[in-house]
């Protein structure tokens, strides 16, 4: 697991998820549990402990899917 730190964004692009733009600028899509249950809010700043899924695929196509362990807000 590693952390990441940056933005929470709602994308709304294929019936919509989460994504973390990170401090560094890649963005991610958020998956897992802990990102319904984190009840985030569009541009808060979060910091999540996960794994980039390189192998993922998703409709999303907007970043790498980092599959999410935890999420709290900073």
């Amino acid at each position: 697991m590693a952390k990441f730190s940056g933005l929470a964004r709602r994308n709304d692009l294929e019936g919509g998820h989460w994504q973390l733009v990170a401090d560094d600028g890649t963005e991610y899509v958020l998956e897992g549990a802990a990102v319904e249950a984190a009840k985030l809010v569009d541009g808060a700043r979060i910091e999540v402990d996960g794994s980039v899924d390189q192998g993922a695929l998703s409709f999303a196509m907007t970043g790498p899917t980092l599959k999410v362990k935890s999420i709290k807000r900073t």
